[in-house]
């Protein structure tokens, strides 16, 4: 792909990848991608939005040197460091060794690590601008679409807005316009910006309502990092789209549960039963479901809309089956503070499986018992019985609507990360990366960050 202009002073230089049918493992892509990088001069400097993935390198430097000699640049900015967006960095700084990078703070430190080299890196902060003579562009904060580090770069001067990968699709469209898509491709086009959304920002629906908000009102082409710049053709369906499907959804009144498992003799199954049948009871709203037999499509949706979560499976060959571990990875590790969540199952020989389950729902952060439940063969009477009480404490552990969580002692208390909402607890501290249980937020290490987005101390605040 050659560099194609967009707006006086402004050019796409990235490239395409038309054979990519899998992306970072998580997602298909039948129609290919692109690796967007742009380029925008001034009366007086020059700056690289984005570099590609480090195999089209050469690319990126051919598309660049259409417009201006490489040496000419002054300045790269990093809006999100992602190796599709950053493979290029340590390659191209090579060639321009007097290039400033500019990025958010979490950005620096990841570039850090990716091309295992401490550069210098000009940090910015929401609202910080950069002057290029005549055209002064504005960085905008947007933590979590999708990495911590994300912002975009907007240029006014131009109407443009440089949003990474918010509202982007995997879709190689070679004109990198979206007037350039044939009628006959609209809908595939439009398919591929739901899956895109479902894959990278499914799990960040509150991040999703904040990064629209932040979009200029008058922005009139947005440039993405993946797929065609949206024009007037697409830009407000697109917005209107990912404020739709973003749109937190009415939660039950009533405590909800899902019972999901796989059995291959019955076994397993007469415990889930027993459990669903106690929780039902207890008036929960309850689910069973069979993930051999029932609708895969609606595992995801029901294993992270619940309060309670129960993962069922027998033993075989010292492992639980396939099925089984596919409803636990489908576990929404960002968004499922606060649920409940326990494994069980019956084994014949040794009965590994509902320990394994149970540490991987411990790892996930999920509110878990203080051990599995597990019987030999055909469960008993008292077996069915010791199954719903056990499924009754592990109800018990959810923070359902009608038992909120109750605040932090003031001498221990805890604080709530304002970017995705995890809590620190001091009375749990963070054994994992070295702060031991009943260690105070105050006394953490300045350089601690939240384990799930990776945020700084300052985006701290205490509960109350």
């Amino acid at each position: 792909m050659s560099a194609i202009k967009l707006r006086e002073g402004v050019w796409s230089v990235g490239v395409l990848n038309p054979s990519l049918r899998v992306f970072d493992i998580v997602m298909t892509s039948p129609y290919g991608t692109s690796y967007n990088a742009y380029l925008v001069t001034g009366g007086e400097k020059t700056a690289l939005i984005e570099t590609v993935h480090k195999d089209y390198f050469d690319q990126l430097v051919g598309n660049i040197q259409e417009v201006l000699p490489l040496e000419k640049l002054d300045y790269l900015i990093m809006n999100h460091t992602e190796p599709d967006h950053s493979g290029s960095v340590r390659a191209l700084l090579e060639r321009c060794p007097n290039l400033k990078v500019i990025c958010s703070n979490p950005a620096r430190k990841f570039l850090n690590a990716i091309a295992n080299e401490d550069f210098p890196c000009q940090v910015v902060k929401d609202g910080d601008t950069l002057d290029l003579g005549g055209k002064t562009l504005t960085f905008l904060s947007a933590p979590l679409l999708h990495w911590p580090d994300t912002m975009f770069t907007w240029d006014p001067a131009d109407q443009t807005l440089f949003t990474c990968d918010f509202l982007g699709a995997h879709f190689c469209e070679p004109t990198m316009v979206d007037t350039g898509i044939q009628a006959e491709y609209r809908g595939r086009y439009e398919a591929e910006l739901k899956n895109y959304f479902d894959c990278i920002f499914g799990p960040f629906h509150p991040a999703v309502l904040a990064g629209l908000d932040k979009l200029p009102a008058e922005a009139r082409l947005v440039c993405t990092s993946h797929g065609p710049c949206l024009t007037a053709a697409t830009l407000e369906r697109a917005k209107d789209c990912y404020r739709q499907w973003a749109a937190p959804q009415p939660r039950s009144a009533v405590k909800t549960a899902a019972v999901v498992y796989c059995s291959a003799y019955g076994c397993t199954k007469a415990l889930a039963e027993a459990m669903a049948a106690a929780l039902t009871e207890d008036g929960l709203q309850v689910t069973a479901h069979d993930v051999v037999f029932d609708d895969p499509a609606a595992l995801t949706g029901l294993v992270n809309d619940s309060d309670v979560v129960l993962f069922g499976a027998p033993t075989l060959n010292r492992n639980a089956p396939e099925a089984i571990w596919d409803a636990v990875h489908a576990v929404d590790a960002i968004n499922t503070r606060g649920r409940a969540a326990g494994a069980f199952g019956s084994f014949g020989w040794t009965g590994e499986a509902p320990g394994m389950l149970h540490e991987q729902l411990r790892q996930l952060k999920l509110a878990v018992p203080a051990a599995p439940f597990k019987v030999c063969f055909v469960p008993t009477q008292a077996d069915l019985e010791a199954a719903a009480a056990w499924a009754r404490s592990v109800a018990a552990l959810a923070k359902g609507p009608e038992a909120p969580a109750a605040p932090a002692p003031a001498k221990a208390k805890k604080y709530v990360c304002s970017i995705c909402g995890y809590i620190y607890d001091p009375a749990a501290g963070d054994p994992d990366r070295g702060a031991a249980p009943g260690t105070p937020f105050e006394a953490l290490p300045d350089d601690w960050t939240c384990p799930l987005c990776r945020m700084g101390k300052d985006k701290f605040e205490p509960v109350d």
